[in-house]
């Protein structure tokens, strides 16, 4: 089937009618079409139907069009000054053509499918773990993800000899090489998790007669002492001036970003308590604002504060797109639509701090005003219970780490140390 057959114009009016769907730009439109077309031109000559596009028929684009842009500018994207911008230019072709193709397949990219026997017999056993821990353990969505992710981090590590006659005769040289690997990059807390999640994997194989050796002696996990580390929070000035900075600045993303600062700094929610905020859940007759804690999957109910409230309705009146997302903060750029997960903020902060000109010491994201929220109420004489139910802790032992942030009431009880110890 031929390109001609399914018609290059219709394809492009489907790509034209979404693009308008999805209130992009008549700017980035006409863009798009433009690559849409180029695509179409390409897989015209080469026989290509667009239903059968496969994604190396993608790379194999991309490398016509930067032979085509070679001979037009005499240069590579990457040998522009604008800085990373063989990135963009990559990403400026591939957004129409995911766009046009996913119009065509229903989804794209295709998922991809394991090329030899050990990659299949790889995916089947973390497919049999994620079950395993659902049926049998229970465990949360969150916890299996996570633990998968480092099964088959494990497993790709492992290469060809994860495979159903060498897996059971893996040993502790293995499983050590492993850990020094992922040692390189992680902090030693962080090291400890996935050590912890590595050894669940191996007590699962173990279980179910794919491997031999002992995961309780094979995986050492880091000590990681209790109240070790000391949180970072952001003083009270920095807090002030970023706020400001952002407050000036009446665009939609201002009015945006503004609403979000205002929640962190009056409530100091997680970042993905806050891009999963909807319409509903700020009640306006009854002053209340229905907060759906992340991690611990509880819902609770906080006063909802004047500064909060005046924020959200200014954004929500003169900042906020048109669209169908019941999700209260949405993206200012098309398609419009809500954050993906808390993750998306980092960066949404960081432009504020350097907006502010302020290099925050430790944390640079939005946790870092939840630690200086905790601060500001353990100054304040809150009970630890009440600081507890406001950050929505599950247990006391977690809003005990913040006590460590009040270091002048520390300082209060400091012990003088002897002039024979100072000596």
């Amino acid at each position: 089937m031929s390109i001609e057959k399914s018609s290059m114009q219709s394809w492009l009016s489907k790509l034209e009618a979404h693009l308008n769907r999805e209130r992009y730009s008549h700017v980035a439109t006409r863009q798009d079409i433009s690559v849409g077309r180029t695509f179409l031109t390409y897989l015209s000559k080469q026989r290509i139907a667009v239903e059968e596009v496969k994604p190396t028929h993608v790379t194999a684009y991309l490398q016509y069009a930067a032979r085509l842009y070679r001979q037009r500018h005499h240069h590579d994207p990457r040998s522009l000054h604008a800085p990373r911008c063989e990135q963009w230019w990559r990403y400026w072709h591939t957004t129409p053509i995911h766009m046009l193709l996913r119009l065509a397949h229903g989804h794209w990219p295709p998922p991809s499918f394991p090329d030899t026997p050990a990659g299949t017999f790889q995916r089947d056993i973390c497919r049999e773990y994620d079950r395993w821990m659902a049926d049998i353990r229970g465990l949360s969505p969150r916890t299996r993800s996570e633990r998968c992710a480092t099964a088959h981090h494990f497993l790709s590590w492992m290469g060809e000899r994860a495979n159903r006659q060498d897996l059971p005769n893996t040993t502790p040289r293995d499983i050590d090489a492993y850990m020094v690997l992922r040692a390189r990059s992680l902090r030693r807390r962080t090291l400890g998790t996935r050590a912890s999640d590595l050894r669940s994997f191996l007590r699962y194989l173990q279980a179910t007669g794919r491997l031999l050796l002992n995961p309780s002696t094979a995986v050492i996990i880091p000590r990681a002492y209790t109240f070790e580390s000391i949180p970072s929070a952001l003083p009270a000035d920095d807090i002030k001036r970023v706020v400001e900075v952002t407050r000036n600045d009446r665009s939609p993303k201002g009015l945006r970003d503004f609403a979000i600062l205002t929640l962190l700094t009056c409530y100091g929610l997680r970042a993905g308590e806050i891009t999963a905020l909807r319409l509903e859940d700020v009640r306006w007759q009854s002053g209340i604002i229905r907060i759906r804690h992340s991690k611990t999957g509880a819902h609770s109910e906080l006063p909802l504060l004047p500064a909060a409230g005046n924020a959200i309705v200014t954004y929500l009146w003169k900042g906020r797109p048109k669209t169908l997302a019941r999700e209260i903060f949405i993206r200012t750029r098309a398609p419009y639509r809500a954050f993906r997960s808390g993750s998306s903020l980092h960066r949404l902060i960081s432009l504020r701090f350097r907006a502010g000109r302020i290099e925050p010491q430790g944390r640079r994201g939005p946790h870092a005003f939840r630690h200086a929220q905790a601060v500001g109420m353990l100054k304040a004489g809150v009970p630890i219970k009440e600081i507890g139910d406001v950050l929505g802790h599950s247990c006391v032992q977690s809003t005990n780490t913040y006590l460590k942030l009040a270091t002048e009431d520390l300082r209060s009880v400091a012990l003088d140390i002897p002039v024979e110890v100072n000596a």
